[in-house]
């Protein structure tokens, strides 16, 4: 077990089993539990001048997430399901039901926020109250890429690049993509004390939270965004489309990495066929009638 005391002293260091493995997290503090996600490439060791105040309060739980920090990994799918947002929510809810909590606080901090997020629409009953802190819904933060925004949050498009791109290059020079980027977001270097970031670097370095990181943020390309919006047409996550949340269509497996079957063929069929009718034609030709029966009786 890694030795943390000096950033939280007097807490308990545990791993905590779940069905998908284990999650690392320090617990002390008295009061409401109140659990809270760190960001990108962080751990939990991010809050750890905030806890000492906290814990005078609340009874913290201050998890590494999933694949994260000295959290237990577990190998991505190709479908980027293991570490699309409601997967890492559901190990967090059974994280706190583990530790006896079945309602609590939560916050969130960058990609924990788009995980408290998830665990707040999925798991409302057990959200008592929910603070999202620097985020934007992961679809409108796709939607704003122009030139600007690509040139400042480089590491979206870049992590969420198939076929081991990423992790390749990232294992040649851990240690200076996360210093460039916690100098970049910080302003400052010197506002992130000196024995926070080895701890980070000492996470950052491994094959396997380099997997899990990139996988993080290949979901949130790809399966985080499982509708299409009515309105604009574009790949949406239910928590960003609004009033139109109940309208919403799905983006077919096939699309997001999963495989081609006859369900997620339909389903394709049926979405491109409602922006036809909307936007190109009047009247769908007969033939493409014809077709989509053909597949309705298998």
């Amino acid at each position: 077990m890694p030795d943390l005391a000096d950033f939280y002293p007097g807490f308990a260091s545990d791993w905590i089993m779940t069905d998908t493995g284990r999650v690392f997290a320090r617990i002390g503090g008295h009061g409401p539990p109140l659990i809270m996600f760190h960001g990108y490439p962080q751990t939990h060791v991010m809050w750890h001048r905030l806890a000492g105040e906290l814990a005078r309060r609340f009874t913290l739980v201050l998890p590494d997430l999933p694949g994260y920090g000295d959290s237990g990994f577990v190998a991505p799918d190709a479908a980027n399901r293991r570490y699309a947002k409601r997967n890492m929510a559901a190990v967090m809810v059974a994280l706190m039901q583990a530790l006896g909590h079945e309602q609590f606080r939560l916050v969130g901090h960058d990609r924990g926020a788009r995980v408290a997020y998830r665990l707040a629409l999925d798991h409302a009953d057990h959200v008592a109250r929910l603070a999202l802190l620097d985020i934007l819904p992961t679809s409108e933060e796709w939607a704003r890429f122009d030139k600007d925004e690509a040139l400042a949050t480089f590491h979206w498009p870049f992590l969420a690049q198939p076929d081991g791109l990423p992790e390749r290059l990232i294992a040649a020079e851990p240690d200076f993509l996360l210093r460039s980027l916690m100098n970049r977001w910080a302003g400052d270097p010197a506002r992130i004390a000196p024995e926070t970031l080895a701890e980070y670097l000492r996470c950052f370095r491994r094959e396997s939270v380099i997997r899990a990181t990139c996988a993080d943020y290949r979901a949130g390309a790809t399966t985080d965004l499982a509708f299409v919006s009515p309105a604009s047409g574009r790949a949406v996550s239910a928590s960003a489309a609004g009033v139109w949340r109940d309208r919403l269509m799905p983006l077919p497996g096939f699309l997001t990495g999963g495989a081609a079957d006859l369900p997620g063929i339909r389903q394709g069929l049926a979405l491109t066929g409602a922006f036809l009718e909307r936007h190109a034609l009047q009247r769908m030709p007969q033939a493409r009638t014809r077709f989509l029966a053909r597949l309705q009786r298998g």
